[in-house]
Formats: structure tokens, sequence, C-alpha cells
């Protein structure tokens, strides 16, 4: 319950117009101003996907759907209650049971005024418009904020939470008409990791959900490596593994204390980029490297490897048991080698999988040419079609 109770100091301290102790929150964001997404004061007396509070949202970007955001209960990574969100999208003529795919947006961000709830409607978001691809072919959507109510991004279990919770909340909404729908789970790069994760709790974190395949592309399967990657030497997108950093520390109070080990240069980056969204984060941090901001490697200690290994697909032992499509730019800087080992295991343990490494790509163009593949893949899955392997 601790980031539960910071949270509400940092409200409340705004709401008196104060503000709080920098040694109270000195890693956490500035929490949602809309009330809409705090915490009930009797969260933990809720089930898992439980729905707290629901809302209509207008969404001219979706013409003719029906949109609502359901703030739902989940548990954050130490297995403590929080207070999540999802937007659901239903096409014209009613839920009726049709299939719903949650798709994970990336969100290389530490505001929460980046999550998807708020990016969906003010421009942020690159891929909105491609949902309507998914609402054309008569499918819901729902799309979660699954970096959580502190924006822990790096903290890829607690998306794969937020990512199945969220579909139990869409489900159990009456006035959505999805209680029977079949699921599918989408999502490309830092989505994709959150999809990735679903797909890999989901056997015993919530086996009930009807998960008819999952696609997920670009997905960096081992995040510490990827941020020796981009850290080890000055590189144009460090802002993005140092954000990482910091929001895994949000999300692993005690266990990945970043804050103790940077210095001067590190602290200042820190608080530039505690409220921003991505492009202001590569900007802040563009051509640094972890020895300008750390002291001492990222690694420092087995705490932290721990974390970082726990939020690695390469390194966590859940297997997906839903059918998978799997792509990857030929020509990415996630290495698609690292990609093979995990779907390597994934066979060997009995899931279809189908690989696919686009020639030539790289990370952006392989989300563009993967994402038509993907959406016929979760096509045939929801007709019944047999999953096809090339394991």
């Amino acid at each position: 319950m601790r980031r539960v109770a910071l949270a509400a100091l940092a409200v409340a301290a705004t709401c008196l117009g104060h503000t709080a102790p920098a040694a109270a929150l000195p890693i956490y964001p500035i929490p949602d101003a809309d009330g809409f997404y705090a915490a009930p004061s009797d969260l933990a007396a809720f089930q898992l996907g439980d729905v707290l509070r629901s809302r209509v949202v207008p969404a001219a970007i979706f013409p003719g759907s029906t949109v609502w955001q359901l703030l739902f209960r989940s548990i954050d990574s130490a297995n403590e209650p929080i207070a999540a969100m999802t937007t659901v999208l239903v096409p014209p003529g009613g839920g009726l049971d049709r299939p719903l795919v949650s798709y994970q947006p990336f969100v290389n961000s530490l505001g929460m005024q980046c999550a998807p709830s708020h990016s969906l409607f003010d421009g942020g978001m690159q891929e909105a418009p491609a949902l309507n691809l998914l609402l054309a072919r008569g499918w819901a959507v729902a799309v979660p904020d699954h970096l959580g109510p502190t924006g822990a991004y790096g903290a890829a279990q607690l998306g794969g939470h937020i990512t199945l919770d969220g579909l139990r909340a869409a489900k159990r909404f009456a006035p959505a008409g999805l209680a029977g729908s079949p699921v599918g789970l989408a999502g490309y790069s830092g989505g994709g990791t959150a999809t990735g994760f679903a797909a890999a709790l989901a056997p015993e974190y919530a086996p009930e959900l009807p998960i008819a395949g999952v696609a997920m592309g670009g997905v960096p399967v081992n995040i510490g490596t990827l941020a020796r990657d981009l850290g080890a030497n000055p590189n144009p997108l460090f802002g993005l593994g140092f954000a990482a950093a910091m929001g895994l520390e949000r999300e692993y109070p005690g266990r990945m204390d970043m804050s103790p080990r940077l210095n001067p240069a590190g602290r200042t980056l820190r608080d530039q980029i505690a409220n921003a969204c991505t492009d202001e984060i590569i900007s802040a941090g563009a051509n640094r490297s972890f020895s300008d901001v750390l002291n001492g490697p990222l690694e420092a200690d087995s705490s932290t490897v721990q974390v970082l290994e726990e939020n690695s697909l390469e390194t966590f032992p859940g297997v997906p048991r839903a059918p998978v499509y799997q792509w990857h730019g030929e020509a990415d800087d996630v290495d698609p080698g690292l990609v093979r080992t995990v779907t390597a295991r994934y066979c060997r343990a009995g899931t279809p999988v189908q690989l696919d490494i686009i020639p030539g790509a790289d990370h952006n163009a392989a989300g563009t040419q993967g994402a038509p593949r993907a959406f016929g893949y979760l096509s045939d899955r929801f007709a019944g079609v047999p999953a096809p392997s090339n394991c």
C-alpha cells in the first residue's frame, strides 16, 4: 500500500496548495489531477478485475464507436492492490460478445499525462488511428494504461497484471456486452513487452480468460541487455534506458534504488524527466551514457539484476499457452537472436509460435509491415482456424 499512500499524500499536498516535501516523493510523478483515477479507500476489498468506476468519453477519432473508461482493481509487482485504468472501445451495434482485443501501445514515458487514457484523445499516441482497423473488423478493443498509477516504465510484470485485469474488467462491465467474448492480445515494442508478459502470466494469473491468440512484435526480450546497449556508450536514445531505470525504481522501492547512486548530473536528469513523455525524455538524455549519470554500473548489485531479470521475457520462466505470432525486423537494434531464443523455449514447451523475421526491416519499419499480418493472425484464431507454427 506504500505507493497508494504516497500518491494520496501528493494529492493532498496539491489540494492544500502546498508542495509535498522533496524527501517524501523523490522519484514519483505528479499524480493525475483527474479524480476519476484516484483509488477508493476500500480498494483492497475488491477482486482483481472488478470495476471501481466507469464513464463514457467522447471520441471523435473513433467514429460510431462507444468508448468507456474503466478504473479497476489490479496489483503491482509486490502484489499490493492498485487502481488501474483501461479504455474500452465498442464498434457500432454494441458488444454482442464480439472478439475483444487488448491492445498495448508503446508508452516510453514517465508522466501520467502520457498514459494511453490521455494520449488516445489528445493526439499523443501514434498508434491510435490504427485501432480503427481493429474496430472495422467488428472487434471491441481495450487499451490499458499498462504502466500503472505511477508511470512505472520498464515494469513489464506490472504491465502483464494490468493488461489481464483490464480484460477481466471489460468482460465484467455489463454495458459493454463483452462477457462471452473471445480474447486476443496485441502490441508492438514496449507494448509488445506488456503483451508478452500478459501472455506468459495468463496460465496462472488469469486462466479463465479465453485467450484465442497473441500477436507481439519488436519486443525487447531482455531489458537489462537493452539498457546496456543504450547506455554503455553515448547514445541518442539513452534517455529511454535511463527512464526505464527510473520507472523500475518507482515500482521496486527497496529493491532497485537508483537515486542514491545518481551523481549530480543524474539527479538533474531524473528530475527533468520525472513527468515527461517520450520526445522530451529522448531529447533530455540524448548522447549520454550511464557513466555520465551513475556512480558505478547500472547492474551494481544482485537486487538490481534480479529486478531486471524478473521483467525480461528471456529470463522470466512463464510460458504462454495461447498460440503466438511474433514478428521482428531483421535489422532491428533489438537483437533478433534473443527473440529466437525465447520463441524456441516456448516451442519446446508446446506453444504454437509463428516467428516472422522481416528481411531488412529496422524497428520502425517492422512495426508497420508486421501489423497487418498480426491482425490477420488474430482474425484466424477468432475464426477457429488451427494456429500455424514454424517451431
